[in-house]
């Protein structure tokens, strides 16, 4: 415990110097960062080999896609016009009400015709869509 250095008061002091410690906890972080690396091991397991599956996917997403001539498929069968997409995607969700649309655009294909397809989307009520793009 800490006393006041004056010598005619002989109250304790109530506070307690922390400076040491966090001196002491700097250098046990140190420490840490420092040894964790080099205890860490790897080990190394020659694992069986076996034939390639494929995971079982109980609802398979729907493929829309919009072409280059700007035509639009829903899982590769043309579409004449965005109101007969809505009507095929709401037959669909009544049957699979979490059906997910993965959506394939053409990147010479102007914005708007994929506003326009979205929104069709959106309109016939598909929740789950996604975009798919190429990696380069």
């Amino acid at each position: 415990m800490a006393f006041k250095p004056q010598a005619e008061d002989h109250e304790t002091m109530s506070e307690i110097n922390v400076t040491p410690l966090v001196d002491v906890m700097l250098v046990l972080v140190i420490i840490l960062l420092v040894t964790a690396p080099l205890v860490t091991q790897s080990v190394h397991v020659a694992l069986p080999k076996t034939a390639e599956t494929t995971p079982e996917i109980k609802d398979q997403p729907l493929q829309l896609s919009i072409d280059a001539k700007q035509q639009v498929s829903l899982n590769k069968i043309p579409v004449a016009d965005l109101a007969s997409l809505e009507i095929q995607l709401r037959a669909v969700l009544a049957q699979q009400p979490d059906a997910a649309v993965h959506f394939y655009v053409d990147q010479s294909v102007d914005y708007k015709k994929v506003a326009e397809v979205m929104a069709s989307v959106q309109h016939a009520g598909v929740t789950k869509l996604a975009f798919v793009t190429l990696e380069q």
